[in-house]
C-alpha cells in the first residue's frame, strides 16, 4: 500500500515548536517509507485566516528542509464538496439543524442538578439533544423540507446506532450481540495504546453525543472537511497531535456514512512549554520565525522537539 501523509496547519497565526514537530514527523515518516507527503491549508474560518499567514507557513516549512509533492490543497476552494456532502446526510435524515446557544446548552446540561460537572467531549459540551426532536416534527410537514443554511447542523446519533456502518458481532467482555466499529493506531490511542482502536454507537452517545458537522457561519466544519480532504487526497497515514486522538471516533464515523476509506492514524506527543502546557498560535515566544531570527537552525529546532 502506497503511505501518504499530510500536514493540514490553519493560517490563523505563527508555526510554532509544535507544529515544526508534526510536520517534521509526517515529512520523515513519508521519507522513510518511500511515500509522499502532502500540505493542505485548513482556512475554512475565513474570518480569522490572513494571506500572510499561509505565505508564512510555505516559507517556514520550506526553511526546515520539508517539501511536498503535490500543489497544496486549499479547504476554502472545496466548498462545494462539503455542501454536496451534507445535502447527501440531510436527505437521508441524518443531520437536523440546531440553533442553541453555549449559554442553551450548558443550562439544559446542568438542569437536573444544579451545580453538577457539565459534560464535555471532544467537541465541546456533550449536546443533550434539544433540537432534535423539533426537527421530527418539521419534517413531518414536508419530504421537501430543505436543508437550513441559518443555522448549525448536528449528526443525530440516534438515527446510525444499529446501521451497517457498525459491526454486529458478540462480545465476550460485555456479553451478548453488540455494534462495533474500529481503526488502526500505530501512535497514542485513546487509552495510550497502539493496534486496534474499537468503539461502538453507545461510546459516541456518551462520550461525543450529537456532534456539530458544519456551522452556520463557514458552512461545514473543522470534522466535516478534514474527512473529506483526506480521502480527496488520498491520505493512508494521518500523523497529527494527540490532542486529536478522541475526535479520530467522529471521523471515523463520518468515513463510514460517507463510504469513505479510514486511513491508518499515528497520534504523536504533544510540544509543551515549561509549566507543561500545550502551546498554542498565541505562544508567539516559541513561534518558529522568532526563532529564525535569533539564529537558530533547522537542525537547532529537530534538536528542540526531540528528533
Amino acid at each position: 500500500m502506497a503511505f501518504v501523509t499530510r500536514f493540514a496547519p490553519s493560517p490563523t497565526g505563527p508555526l510554532h515548536l509544535g507544529h515544526a514537530y508534526s510536520a517534521l514527523l509526517a515529512y520523515d515518516m513519508a521519507v522513510a517509507e518511500g511515500g509522499k507527503f502532502l500540505l493542505r491549508i485548513e482556512d475554512i474560518d475565513r474570518s480569522r485566516s490572513r494571506p500572510e499567514w499561509e505565505s508564512q507557513i510555505y516559507d517556514d516549512l520550506q526553511w526546515l528542509g520539508i517539501w511536498w509533492d503535490e500543489v497544496p490543497q486549499r479547504q476554502s476552494d472545496r466548498l462545494s464538496d462539503y455542501s454536496k456532502a451534507l445535502d447527501d446526510l440531510w436527505l437521508r435524515g441524518l443531520i437536523y439543524p440546531c440553533r442553541c446557544t453555549r449559554r442553551d446548552i450548558e443550562a439544559a446540561l446542568s438542569a437536573p442538578q444544579e451545580g453538577a460537572e457539565v459534560p464535555a467531549g471532544p467537541d465541546g459540551l456533550i449536546y443533550p439533544g434539544t433540537c432534535r426532536s423539533e426537527m421530527s416534527y418539521e419534517r413531518s410537514f414536508s419530504e421537501n423540507y430543505p436543508r437550513p443554511t441559518d443555522a448549525n447542523l448536528r449528526l443525530d446519533l440516534g438515527c446510525i446506532a444499529d446501521s451497517l456502518i457498525f459491526e454486529h458481532r458478540i462480545d465476550s467482555a460485555n456479553g451478548g450481540w453488540h455494534w462495533y466499529t474500529s481503526y488502526r493506531e500505530t501512535g497514542i490511542g485513546p487509552n495510550g495504546q497502539s493496534g486496534l482502536v474499537e468503539f461502538s454507537p453507545e461510546d459516541m452517545q456518551k462520550a461525543v453525543g450529537d456532534f456539530v458537522i458544519a456551522r452556520r457561519d463557514i458552512g461545514t466544519s473543522y470534522h466535516l472537511s478534514v474527512v473529506l480532504d483526506d480521502a480527496a487526497q488520498g491520505v493512508t497515514h494521518v500523523v497529527r497531535g494527540a490532542d486529536l486522538t478522541e475526535a479520530t471516533k467522529i471521523h471515523v464515523l463520518l468515513q463510514r456514512l460517507l463510504s469513505l476509506p479510514t486511513p491508518i492514524y499515528h497520534h504523536h506527543r504533544l510540544i509543551r512549554d515549561d509549566q507543561g502546557k500545550r502551546l498554542a498560535k498565541r505562544d508567539d515566544a516559541r513561534a518558529l520565525s522568532k526563532y529564525r531570527a535569533e539564529g537558530a537552525t533547522p537542525a537547532d529546532i529537530r534538536r528542540m522537539v526531540g528528533l
